[in-house]
């Protein structure tokens, strides 16, 4: 698989972004209000001085703890725009060595592909849906999923609507099923769920159930394509690492018996450190919960490229009939 390509911030840093971050800055004093040109005697002048310049007026006029101010805005948002750039140069998206899981077949965002009708994706979830970690909303996983499915279907209408409420689980989300997913009429629900549960020490069969009752509720009110994305594997969630274990399965077990597809971000992100050798670190940060940049992007890359070849799968005919589908373990 490809690396993702990197997100460019050169837009971001043209001159509207410079007027933007100057106009923060405080107005400039006049002589007047300046205690340290109050203080300062004015040099002798010529009977004839020449006016100045709007640049020496400008220079004149802001003060070295202002110019102060633009340098570090200006470098922090240079530092953001390096970081963005070189995300995958530093470490490459790989797909996990044992083999991607199947996701199943999405006939409904096929058919409104095909169609040449708009794909509205709904990603309900929690804080890394919302994108807490990232460095900033442009890198959630939302984003850099819209920005993949935008890339490879260039004439498409796609939307990607964030749903993300950091803390929630099933029992807070399913209270906002209605208004925030079904009401939005999608075409594809992509669930994450599962990991404030196991943080909680909430039941995981409880969880499964009130899945398996949202994913009920979603179909029946339109039939859209739905997958399911379990916990992340990090060392927060490894330390309960028995209802982590059972959290997975069951969601796993849900997706096969509603036929739905799912992500096992899990199993990915602990292909990343044990077979790949990255570092916890160079996935999560400090929190030991949360992805960072690198994380959220690889995430939403493999993502991607799952639901382009489910999609896929239906255009060039080979897909198996929607009451049967289902998916194989990784």
């Amino acid at each position: 698989m490809s690396s993702l390509r990197p997100f460019c911030l050169t837009a971001w840093l043209a001159a509207p972004a410079a007027a933007v971050l100057l106009s923060l800055l405080p107005a400039p004093q006049s002589q007047a209000q300046t205690p340290a040109m109050q203080a300062t005697p004015a040099p002798a002048q010529s009977a004839d001085p020449a006016p100045a310049s709007p640049s020496q007026t400008a220079v004149a006029a802001t003060s070295p703890e202002q110019r102060g101010i633009t340098a570090r805005a200006i470098d922090k948002v240079k530092q953001a725009a390096k970081s963005a750039s070189d995300i995958f140069n530093r470490v490459p998206c790989q797909p996990p060595k044992g083999g991607s899981k199947a996701m199943g077949s999405l006939p409904h965002v096929a058919g409104k592909l095909v169609a040449g009708l708009p794909v509205v994706i709904v990603a309900f979830g929690s804080s890394s849906t919302q994108g807490f970690g990232a460095s900033s909303p442009e890198f959630n996983y939302p984003n850099r999923l819209a920005a993949q499915l935008r890339r490879h279907y260039p004439t498409a209408d796609i939307s990607v609507i964030n749903a993300g409420v950091g803390g929630e689980d099933a029992p807070e989300m399913m209270k906002r099923l209605q208004t925030q997913v079904i009401d939005m009429h999608p075409d594809l629900v992509i669930w994450q769920v599962g990991t404030n549960a196991v943080l909680r020490n909430l039941d995981p069969g409880e969880t499964a159930k009130m899945v398996e009752d949202g994913i009920s509720r979603i179909q029946a009110a339109g039939g859209a394509d739905i997958v399911l994305v379990d916990p992340q594997y990090s060392p927060a969630v490894n330390q309960r690492a028995e209802s982590a274990g059972k959290m997975v399965k069951l969601l796993s077990k849900v997706a096969e018996l509603r036929h739905v597809g799912i992500f096992p971000r899990f199993e990915v992100m602990r292909d990343w450190h044990e077979k790949q050798a990255i570092p916890v670190e160079g996935f999560v940060i400090a929190d030991g919960l949360h992805m960072n940049d690198w994380g959220y992007a690889c995430f939403a890359q493999l993502l991607g490229d799952d639901i382009i070849r489910s999609v896929g799968q239906i255009k060039l005919g080979v897909n198996v009939p929607a009451d049967v589908r289902t998916y194989r373990p990784m």
